[in-house]
């Protein structure tokens, strides 16, 4: 097992895994009662769906460090099956959601991370840093008593942004004078004694709800196993699996770049699947990765599983022994850590380079920190980021398309082409040929050249076609051997020359 494997490495810190796994639980608790709430569910629903989800993926997931949990990405996809169909409905499409996500990564189709333009993970982290931030603004209001939310304000203002600024203080500072401890917990540890000790009058954990409780318990969803059902989940199942794997996949991706390591997306896309599967059936709400928690585990000093182990436990631990005491952290150091943790995760060197990229990057690292910000939908933001990169690329190729036109002893023109022929550049292509002034013979060279797509098979069969139509004939030179394949049916009016065509290789899927 990975795990134990990693256990066995002589590189191993014991003191920092476990000091950090330590930070992060207790930076879990807010936010999965947090997403409990937005989910409609109780809070130990997201408590357990945490301790589960990070447990597992801890042990046979991917990237070693980070964590997983109950995340509000999925929350806000799960709140409407909640309300319409209950949450007996929540854990059957929790169970279809890891069934999903199990399959994509059995099939290998994690590699496709790798499509995800560079721009989309600037605006990815920089939406996130974003929502991070803003989510932790909910701490600076109270609800009277006809439920109408108002700012702080006065001495309770003043208490909450004195602890906040002194945890954040703290978490900057401590790293100059000593990195035994990590400065976040050391934070949490000293801003919780001082309002425990001069007795404080602020916001605490257990002022959110309580989250005493015991194991969680086998449950199988009580709902009818019928086709009505299936109709019911698949649709919220689906949109959970991707926007789950998105965000995990995106949180692997950018750690790998913090620790400059490799991560294996496949198998954390398998990890994920079989963490929300069993998390179902334990009456959970379904989860992903983290990227503010498994940055606070990263920044603390973790590279292992180890540390996302201890998170996870501890986090159970403090749901069955520690209640008492956690309930009495104040929200004020919590919220200093996330401040410092969206602004850590901001990309602030993005801003700098908004005059040096091309301006398609630009509106797509905006684009998807909107759509992450103001939607909360990060599988959409993301989608529309490679959408826009994907056409602009597409536009940029077709216009690279160029033709040299050459007439050789025999009065054969040759056409050799250079750029990539597929849908975006068969209008440039076709322009390149003089139909009614050309010899009786022609050749296209496509050595420089690719066909990549049905459109560009279709602007091929045009020019032959029309080449034919005033009795001349045209041959096809260099073509790929898929090239080839696509082309058998044009076989009959087409000349291919099968001897001169390049081998062409694909990548390996093994590192996937």
């Amino acid at each position: 097992m990975a795990f134990i494997e990693q256990l066995k490495n002589d590189q191993l810190n014991f003191k920092n895994e476990v000091l950090s796994g330590m930070t992060v639980s207790l930076a879990l608790v807010p936010e999965a009662v947090a997403f409990s709430i937005i989910a409609n569910v109780s809070p130990l629903v997201g408590l357990y769906s945490a301790f589960i989800i990070g447990l597992i993926t801890a042990l046979i997931g991917g990237r070693p460090g980070m964590i997983s949990g109950a995340t509000g990405a999925i929350a806000v996809v799960v709140v409407a099956l909640v309300i319409r169909h209950g949450i007996e409905y929540l854990f059957a499409a929790v169970i279809l959601m890891g069934i999903i996500q199990m399959t994509i990564g059995f099939l290998k189709l994690g590699k496709f991370i790798r499509l995800v333009p560079h721009a989309v993970m600037f605006g990815f982290v920089n939406g996130l840093a974003i929502v991070i931030f803003m989510a932790q603004l909910s701490q600076f209001k109270f609800s009277d008593i006809n439920g109408i939310e108002h700012w702080l304000g006065g001495q309770a203002l003043l208490v909450m942004l004195g602890f906040v600024g002194l945890t954040m203080a703290i978490i900057y500072l401590m790293p100059k004078l000593t990195k035994a401890v990590p400065a976040s917990l050391t934070a949490i540890i000293v801003v919780s004694a001082i309002v425990i000790f001069f007795q404080v009058q602020t916001r605490t954990v257990g002022d959110i709800a309580s989250i005493a409780g015991g194991f969680p318990e086998f449950h199988l969803p009580q709902v009818p196993l019928n086709l009505e059902t299936l109709k019911i989940v698949f649709p919220y199942s689906l949109v959970m699996a991707l926007v789950g794997l998105i965000e995990s996949l995106l949180t692997l991706t950018v750690i790998d770049e913090m620790t400059e390591t490799r991560s294996r997306a496949n198998k954390e896309s398998v990890a994920q699947g079989v963490a929300n599967f069993v998390c179902g059936l334990f009456g959970g709400m379904g989860g992903c990765a983290m990227i503010g928690q498994s940055l606070i585990n990263i920044n603390s000093g973790a590279r292992n599983r180890l540390s996302a182990v201890v998170a996870a436990v501890g986090l159970l631990l403090i749901v069955l022994v520690g209640s008492p005491l956690i309930e009495k952290i104040p929200m004020a150091a919590l919220v200093g850590v996330m401040f410092v943790v969206a602004i850590g995760t901001f990309e602030w060197a993005s801003l700098k380079i908004f005059r040096k990229v091309p301006m398609t990057d630009v509106i797509v690292m905006v684009v998807v920190a909107g759509i992450t910000v103001i939607f909360h939908n990060l599988a959409v933001a993301v989608i529309a980021g490679v959408i826009i990169s994907a056409l602009a690329f597409a536009w940029e190729n077709a216009k690279l398309v160029r033709a040299r036109e050459i007439v050789d002893d025999n009065g054969i023109k040759h056409y050799e082409f250079f750029g990539p022929l597929f849908f975006g550049s068969v209008t440039e292509f076709q322009s390149k040929f003089d139909v009614l002034n050309d010899p009786d013979e022609i050749i296209i060279d496509l050595k420089e050249s690719r066909v990549v797509d049905h459109s560009a098979i279709e602007a091929l069969n045009k020019i032959t076609e029309r080449y034919a139509k005033v009795g001349k004939k045209v041959h096809l030179r260099h073509l790929s051997e898929d090239c080839l394949v696509l082309l058998d049916n044009a076989s009959a009016i087409i000349d291919v020359n099968h001897w001169e065509d390049p081998h062409y290789k694909v990548p390996s899927d093994i590192l996937g």
